[in-house]
């Protein structure tokens, strides 16, 4: 039990030493500057001639990032160490293990191109330590869904207008709407407003009403789904910021949680250290009574064969 004790004190302490380290503004700030010499190195490389004349450097500057990456997470889990439950709880955690553990990974290591996308998914990171960044990058991954169903309607929409085209325009102008292959190319630049007034003067030397088919085209692609596209983003980023808001006030719970635990635990000790006192003061007391009651004899109780007043007056009454 002892050992056991023993043990949550020295992860609890361990936790606590690391927890200062993360949260120090210089930590995060060499953190920073860590992933954006990595990003320099990134491109440097792309210099053949760069990367020859200085390929030492640049793969000594690549093992100091992966030593620098390393401690930063290590000291990361060890501020997780007494609820390492919650560093796996975030997803940035998580991203940013795999991102790191990776380099270690003899596959991963050998392999030049996925080392490369790797050390690219580092740049990543730095959204851990810009808010905003990971705001929007979280809203982006909420807006996934209702972006898939944007393009099913925007694809279905192209494939009736496309083959509309082709059944009025393929005699006329081959070129663009010659084939459904053609048709929806065409239809999609459209989509961007490039060439409108080509297409719709093209058109009008067909028929009068190919006027309809450009104007109700442009509004359904270009106008509706565009704002409807906004609208997702909107609402994803709106999603975003509030379970970033929940985050952070589920991360300040979890702060001030030691410290009401500590609160309660020493007005636990106080009551039981007041309750001790009282019944030691209570036990002094009743000691110092009984030795007054030796002392003064008068104040003890008088004996059971001695005669009272009252009796002893009667006896002398009757004789």
């Amino acid at each position: 039990m002892s050992d056991r004790i023993q043990t949550s004190t020295g992860r609890e302490r361990l936790a606590a030493r690391c927890r200062d380290v993360c949260e120090a503004p210089v930590f995060a700030l060499c953190v920073m500057s860590v992933i954006l010499l990595n990003a320099v190195l990134l491109g440097v490389e792309t210099y053949s001639g760069l990367s020859v004349e200085y390929g030492i450097l640049l793969h000594s500057a690549e093992r100091f990032c992966v030593v620098a990456f390393t401690l930063e997470m290590l000291i990361r889990l060890g501020a997780h160490a007494d609820r390492p439950k919650a560093f796996f709880r975030d997803p940035w955690n998580v991203f940013d293990l795999l991102v790191v553990s990776s380099a270690f990974v003899p596959f991963l290591r050998e392999n030049t191109t996925l080392l490369r996308l790797l050390r690219l998914a580092r740049v990543l990171r730095t959204a851990k330590f810009m808010p905003q960044l990971r705001v929007l990058l979280v809203a982006v991954g909420r807006s996934l869904p209702g972006t898939v169903s944007f393009l099913f309607v925007g694809a279905l929409i192209l494939y009736v207008y496309a083959m509309i085209g082709w059944i009025c325009f393929a005699g006329h102008d081959p070129a663009h709407y010659g084939s459904l292959g053609r048709a929806g190319p065409t239809l999609f630049l459209l989509m961007t407003l490039e060439g409108l007034g080509d297409a719709v003067h093209a058109g009008l030397a067909v028929s009068p009403f190919s006027i309809v088919y450009y104007a109700s085209y442009v509004l359904l692609a270009s106008f509706v789904l565009v704002n409807v596209l906004i609208g997702v983003v909107l609402n994803a980023l709106e999603e975003a910021r509030e379970m970033e808001e929940d985050a952070k006030r589920a991360e300040e719970a979890a702060a001030r949680r030691p410290a009401a635990d500590a609160d309660a635990d020493t007005a636990r000790t106080a009551r039981e250290g007041a309750d001790e006192l009282r019944l030691r003061i209570a036990a002094v007391r009743r000691a110092l009574d009984d030795m007054e009651a030796q002392l003064d004899p008068s104040r003890a109780a008088p004996p059971l064969h001695a005669e009272s007043p009252t009796l002893a007056g009667a006896s002398a009454g009757s004789r």
